[in-house]
């Protein structure tokens, strides 16, 4: 890790645009293996997966050299599958040791003579079919060829020259087993975006699409998908050769904890709503599902167990927990059974997970029996906080436990489908726990319709697959390292510190969330005034500014990325943010001081108009290629419940711009402890704070920390804001000890899903907690210590009355 980190350190500090492995030479005397106009060598009797990523890899070698013959040549195969990649590892010219039995790994080494005629040659062998295509894929990203290419438009820049330095590569296995993407709420982007541009004349969601789709899974190294399954949306395996494509690719298929046995019910289940109810009608339900066993048994699969409503709905026919516990158990067998006929005897063998979403958690708290080798997925509350990790007990199943994220979520108490606000550091955060608490074998993240959530996928991936390395480099490293791949890595650190920016700006409030009522409620300002507003307004400004002054530096080649990835939700989010506070400050203003409040309503509406401009542009980029793609919250009318209220603008008036000059915020009296000062056994955590690092708690043992503090003339109130995860244990408080002079106040702070006190929380992306006892003047000795583990704390303040 040290050699890679340096390696990095210097890539960032040439003044190129291309990011390249550090094996990659582009020197026009190096001395490697030549990969310009390279030949990829695969053997007919190996898996169609590895066809068709030498394919890719010969489309890449070509766009980026420029050349299509003359270069050395590259062998790719899995072994037990490749007579020539046996054969080196029979005469001992290629180390395959490790990769004997291994899961999805594979190495690229460069052999001297590898076979009669051949001077030398570049080895890719894989462990198994997904394997070998992970090592094709890895030498396309090693020359420039980001796996966003083409759903970002990351345009590979052209060199001359190409060679492998000299030596073996190894890759894998992967930290988590399955990983995967799950597209959700598709209703407003990608499925219409497919009918209408990119696969017209059908509903969407087709094979062309999924091609894609897949392509982009395994140049992430990931291997599961769970389909689009909204009514708009065909259902995946209505079509059956959607499931031979995704064997192609060696993707394996699986669905949602709404959808069991690979059933998407909103577009297969035919007969009357009311019939899905295995209270009453058991032998059709169950006649539904073997269905599914007997025509997708031979493909990878994972199953889901269980049984929800038609949609993301609780289960019909089970009135009290008992029923629930009682016939949920009843369906696994069956499920289970129905695998054992169609799959495997060996059922135990079958890849399956129970995920206790929702409603279901609370019958599995309530005793349910889940089979020790299925996998249990334990989910977010669907605004990236983990509600629950495996217990100790849990631990030891053979079936492990995996997690469900969320990146996008058309939900209560209000839906963020627009722009891909989740800090990285958040999940770095939340995953980093996972990890450490044994959730190894199963991660899906929820990413909506892909676009525009690249860069925190892309992420989330990297943790699946190797979760000690990514979270050794760090989040900021690797931010830097994924703006040179496929942004420009002569300004990966400018770029790096706007990401950084925009997640620390939209964490305090996401733009899908910008109103302070829940829907159907009376609506009400915000807590912020003009001024305080105005702040806010200025320093989105200020990144708005580095943006534009970056985009003139950009190659022109990755202009459409540049505004994909950074140029569009920097620059949108801003303008979400002056419609709301503009349109507020003319409510606020107008009694006052009507000619400004007029200028600000002004202000407000030309916010509107560029948001629509700055979506056009996007519409128009590649030739059109994602036209009608990226839908503004609230795209329509649908879902009211837990949509942002649509924007009421104030009416057109005659009134000029406004001032110049926006308001200064009032000093204000509140004091904030620099939460560096802190001794102890805190960590500190970047990305996640208002105003800097946050602290998180190290372990599920007391933890404690020191500073000081001088208080002025007064009475104050203390106030400790934390980040709103969720303990280590199930149903657990948050709990932490703050002492003031010796003086001990414990905090326990309850989490739970669904009501007010949470909705408020997961909008504001804190929890405030005020102690019962006013702070006097003087100096004074804090201490705070942690009872329990994931616990970070934003900032502790002082408040006067």
């Amino acid at each position: 890790m040290a050699s890679f980190l340096l390696a990095l350190t210097l890539l960032l500090a040439t003044p190129t645009h291309a990011q390249l492995a550090d094996w990659i030479d582009t020197r026009p005397d190096a001395p490697g293996l030549n990969l310009a106009g390279a030949t990829v060598i695969t053997a007919a009797s190996d898996a169609d997966v590895v066809t068709l990523a030498a394919d890719h890899l010969r489309r890449d070698l070509a766009t980026v050299t420029g050349k299509t013959a003359g270069g050395d040549p590259i062998w790719a195969g899995t072994i037990g599958r490749n007579p020539a990649i046996d054969g080196l590892i029979a005469t001992g010219k290629l180390d395959a040791k490790r990769l004997a039995g291994a899961w999805e790994s594979f190495v690229i080494a460069t052999v001297e003579r590898p076979a009669p005629g051949v001077r030398r040659a570049l080895v890719i062998a894989g462990s198994d079919r997904r394997g070998t295509a992970y090592g094709i894929y890895e030498l396309s990203r090693a020359i420039g060829v980001s796996p966003w290419h083409w759903w970002a438009d990351v345009t590979p820049l052209r060199q001359a020259r190409l060679s492998v330095r000299p030596g073996t590569r190894r890759f894998g296995p992967p930290s988590v087993k399955y990983r995967g993407i799950f597209i959700n709420d598709e209703d407003w982007g990608l499925t219409p975006w497919s009918a209408t541009v990119f696969e017209p004349g059908t509903r969407g969601m087709g094979a062309k699409t999924y091609a894609k789709v897949f392509e982009l899974l395994l140049r992430l190294k990931a291997n599961t998908l769970w389909p689009a399954m909204h009514k708009i949306s065909p259902a995946f395996n209505a079509n059956p050769e959607n499931a031979k494509l995704a064997d192609r690719y060696g993707i394996v298929m699986g669905s949602s904890h709404a959808e069991p046995m690979l059933r998407n019910n909103v577009g297969e289940w035919t007969a009357d709503a009311h019939d899905y109810d295995y209270g009453k009608n058991p032998d059709g339900v169950r006649a539904y599902w073997d269905e599914r066993t007997r025509t997708n048994g031979k493909y990878d699969s994972i199953w889901t167990l269980g049984m929800r409503g038609i949609h993301d709905s609780g289960m019909q026919g089970a009135d009290d927990m008992a029923t629930r516990r009682k016939f949920l158990e009843s369906i696994i067998a069956d499920q289970r059974a129905m695998l054992a006929r169609h799959v495997s005897r060996q059922v135990e063998r079958v890849p399956q997970v129970f995920t206790p979403y929702k409603e279901v958690l609370d019958v599995y708290r309530a005793g349910l029996e889940i089979p020790d080798d299925v996998t249990l997925m334990w989910p977010d509350d669907n605004f990236g906080y983990i509600r629950r990790f495996p217990t100790p007990a849990e631990r030891k199943r053979p079936g492990g436990s995996g997690i469900y994220y969320h990146l996008s979520y058309l939900g209560a108490p209000l839906s963020y489908l627009w722009l891909s606000t989740t800090p990285t550091a958040l999940i770095a955060e939340e995953m980093g726990r996972a990890w450490d608490l044994g959730a190894r074998a199963m991660w899906i993240v929820n990413v909506g319709d892909i676009k525009p959530a690249e860069r925190e996928t892309d992420y989330f991936l990297s943790l699946a697959w190797d979760a000690p390395g990514t979270r050794a480099l760090g989040v900021e490293a690797w931010t830097r390292r994924w703006v040179a791949e496929n942004i420009d890595a002569a300004q990966a650190n400018e770029i790096a510190a706007v990401l950084a920016e925009h997640h620390r700006l939209n964490f305090i409030r996401r733009p899908e969330h910008l109103q302070w009522h829940l829907p159907g409620q009376k609506a009400r300002m915000s807590p912020y005034s003009v001024a305080e507003a105005d702040a806010r307004l200025v320093a989105f400004d200020r990144n708005v500014a580095s943006v534009r002054r970056i985009a003139g530096q950009i190659p022109e080649a990755r202009r459409d990325a540049f505004f994909e990835l950074l140029g569009y939700p920097v620059e949108a989010a801003a303008e979400a943010n002056r419609r709301f506070f503009a349109a507020e400050a003319h409510d606020r203003l107008r009694d006052a001081d009507l000619p400004r409040a007029l200028a600000r309503g002004t202000e407000a509406r030309a916010a509107d108009a560029r948001i629509a401009g700055l979506t056009g542009t996007y519409d128009a980029l590649a030739a059109g290629k994602w036209r009608g793609f990226i839908a503004v919250e609230p795209a329509d009318g649908q879902w009211k419940s837990y949509r942002l209220t649509p924007p009421v603008l104030p009416a057109p008036s005659s009134a000029g711009p406004p001032p110049a000059v926006l308001a200064e915020p009032a000093a204000s009296r509140d004091i904030t402890l620099d939460l560096r000062r802190f001794t102890g056994s805190w960590r500190s955590v970047a990305g996640l704070g208002r105003n800097g690092p946050v602290l998180g708690s190290r372990t599920d043992r007391a933890v404690a920390g020191t500073a000081a503090l001088s208080l002025p003339t007064g009475r104050w109130r203390a106030i400790v804001d934390l980040i709103p995860t969720y303990a280590d244990g199930d149903g657990a408080p948050l709990q932490l000890v703050l002492r003031i002079d010796g003086k001990v106040y414990p905090l326990n702070i309850t989490r739970e899903t669904g009501n007010p006190a949470w909705a408020q929380a997961v909008l504001d992306n804190r929890i405030s907690v005020e102690l019962p006892e006013a702070v006097t003047a003087g100096t004074h000795r804090i201490e705070l210590g942690a009872e329990t583990g994931g616990i970070l704390v934003e900032a502790i303040r002082f408040v006067p009355y």
